[in-house]
């Protein structure tokens, strides 16, 4: 084989690959799962039901996501079934962050866009991806046919205490005073699928995020589709009120207080057995 011909090869190996870079797609499906722990009065409800109640809460946060990746881009969304029905007399109040109904997020340009549903308003919160301080681990566990390895993310966040308050508990019915806890965030990532990106908003890593734990919940990965026949595509929302973050949260806050406000009044101005369920975040 002569020089050129050498040449001519490497040139076309390269053009390959850069072809197979950009075309690199896949999907990955996850399971989600949450610990519950709900303090109980034993006064006021018995363990039957205090296990019913568990049980319900479990599946509620049962759910299944597809994420759709490409070399830059990404869409992470819930996988679309029917909701569970909640009991009469029941009414659940879930203070739950990271929750989404479209996010795309694109790694190379360091932006998101959160298409979110919220007291019957749809938002489009557009901002810049945060640039997560990962600490790369050396250990190492397979997950499926994937080698995947440990990174760990510190944070503050704001916790609340869970319980449960029935026909409107005082201790309950008063606010709570938020507080601080720093809490260790854990990721498996696998460098096998080259893509910087994963479920929710984490990303930054060298390879698919497989599994993420935040300390109360944990997504895993089940199954991942790898440049499929059929070209998959990504499209960034464009619908909604478009608005910060930082402006979401506080719109929020303020809706959360006047909804548990309405509920205390409607609770005192009826009988019934009905009860509430705070869980923090």
């Amino acid at each position: 084989m002569n020089r050129f011909t050498k040449l001519l090869t490497v040139a076309m190996l390269f053009v390959a690959t850069s072809i197979i870079a950009q075309d690199f797609q896949g999907i990955a499906t996850y399971k989600s799962h949450r610990k519950v722990d709900i303090k109980l009065d034993s006064s006021q409800m018995n363990s039957d039901m205090h296990k019913r109640m568990m049980n319900m809460m479990k599946k509620q946060f049962e759910k299944t996501y597809l994420l759709t990746f490409n070399k830059e881009e990404s869409v992470f969304k819930e996988d679309e079934q029917l909701e569970a029905p909640q009991p009469q007399g029941m009414v659940v109040v879930m203070n739950v962050t990271g929750g989404s109904d479209v996010l795309y997020k694109n790694t190379k340009e360091k932006r998101y866009t959160n298409q979110n549903e919220s007291f019957s308003k749809l938002f489009l919160i557009k901002d810049k991806l945060e640039d997560l301080k990962w600490e790369l681990g050396s250990e190492t566990k397979n997950i499926g046919n994937y080698t995947c390895y440990k990174a760990t993310l510190k944070r503050e966040v704001e916790v609340r205490e869970s319980g449960v308050s029935i026909n409107g508990d005082k201790d309950l019915d008063q606010e709570a005073e938020p507080k601080m806890e720093e809490i260790t965030i854990t990721a498996w990532y696998t460098p096998q699928i080259p893509v910087s990106t994963g479920p929710r908003n984490y990303h930054g890593l060298p390879g698919l995020i497989l599994e993420v734990t935040d300390g109360t919940e944990t997504l895993m990965c089940s199954k991942v589709v790898l440049n499929s026949e059929k070209t998959i595509e990504i499209k960034e929302p464009k619908k909604g009120q478009k608005i910060t973050q930082e402006k979401y949260d506080a719109i929020m806050e303020k809706k959360m207080k006047e909804m548990r406000e309405r509920m205390r009044d409607n609770r005192r101005s009826r009988d019934g057995n009905s009860f509430e369920i705070r869980i923090g975040n």
